[in-house]
């Protein structure tokens, strides 16, 4: 929850970094792209760190290079040095997502992770609500000290508790495999393409969304509340995906099938919120966004590298590398393009367009 729980803290405070840095909108947007870029570089360097170091080490270094950034942040005197801290937060904030998961991975099976990564879905659903919390009452007083004050206590919290409490997962025998050498495998098999650039593009509608909506709310009330209810929606609607995932699997339904399920319901969205305008309403269709993101990513991430499992957390790594790139790509043509209902639907074309090709997992 750590990677997107202090990203969606950080979304409140994106027009409050227009007016203190004086940039337009799309510029102070901008900052969630180069986010994911420099977040994809930390992905690849902590996976693989978890290999060679361990998981332990490389989640507790992950963390704090998250906290020095948070500590950047607080003394940038332009919108550059802004920059340059959000993207060594990013870098140290990858370790919770590829620290995770390849701890995940060294324990459970491919059928038993797609369970397993349906039910921490449910616990994700939390994430917006308390990112946005969060980012709502350190913003409240129209200081951005105190947004990144809270992210650097968040950070030494979470390294405390590691530092006491997590567990070593790394397989006792050692790997025989070069980072370069898991890279080529990758970067050669079709499918890992293919589940990349599938990812990349639900994670793209649902950071998009967080990316403009606080500019769409922004004259829609004289206080945060509207990024509250937000908040609060699209919880809902991932804790609803998540609870559908579940019971899907749990009926027979293939991982394919319910990532076909997540595509329509991109359009579905892409629909709503073409019609929505840029009226309030625009949050219900947003639902979808979360809705079809718990649905398919957790059937993505739970059968991309099951036969890689001996490499693990470099293949997590590279391939966090791949998708995460590719999602500070498609924020960056978000922020240019400026269309929330847009950038939906054709992600979930060109998703549509991607799963539909002949690709078989070797």
């Amino acid at each position: 929850m750590f990677p997107q729980v202090v990203e969606t803290a950080y979304s409140p405070a994106l027009p409050l970094i227009a007016d203190t840095y004086a940039v337009a909108a799309g510029r102070a947007g901008q900052t969630l792209s180069v986010y994911f870029v420099a977040f994809a570089v930390g992905v690849l360097f902590w996976g693989w760190l978890c290999d060679r170091a361990g998981r332990r080490p490389a989640v507790l270094a992950g963390l704090s290079v998250y906290g020095l950034g948070c500590l950047m942040a607080l003394f940038s005197l332009d919108f550059n040095m802004l920059l340059l801290a959000r993207m060594m937060s990013a870098f140290g904030a990858a370790v919770g997502s590829i620290g995770v998961q390849t701890m995940l991975r060294d324990r459970y099976q491919a059928k038993e992770l797609a369970k397993i990564f349906g039910t921490i879905g449910a616990a994700l659903a939390l994430s917006p609500l308390l990112g946005l919390a969060m980012g709502v009452a350190l913003s409240a007083g129209a200081q951005l000290m105190p947004v990144f004050i809270g992210l650097l206590v968040l950070a030494l919290i979470l390294l405390a508790v590691s530092l006491f409490h997590l567990p070593e997962t790394r397989p006792a025998r050692s790997q025989g495999h070069s980072l370069g050498q898991v890279m080529i495998r990758l970067l050669q098999d079709p499918a890992i393409w293919q589940s990349a650039i599938l990812v990349a593009l639900f994670n793209t509608t649902i950071f998009a969304f967080y990316q403009w909506a606080p500019f769409l709310l922004q004259g829609l009330g004289s206080n945060n509340r509207p990024m509250m209810v937000a908040g609060l929606l699209l919880a809902a609607g991932t804790f609803v995906g998540a609870f559908l995932n579940s019971r899907w699997l749990a009926g027979g339904l293939s991982s394919r099938r319910l990532i076909w399920r997540g595509i329509v319901l991109l359009v579905v969205s892409a629909i709503g919120l073409e019609l929505a305008g840029e009226k309030l309403i625009f949050l219900l269709p947003a639902v979808l966004l979360a809705l079809a993101y718990a649905v398919a990513i957790p059937n993505l991430l739970s059968s991309a590298l099951q036969h890689y499992r001996a490499v693990a957390g470099m293949a997590g790594a590279v391939f966090g590398l791949m998708y995460s790139l590719l999602l500070g790509i498609g924020l960056a043509l978000s922020a240019w393009w400026g269309n929330l209902a847009d950038v939906t639907l054709v992600c979930a074309l060109l998703a549509a367009i991607c799963l539909a090709l002949p690709i078989h997992k070797t």
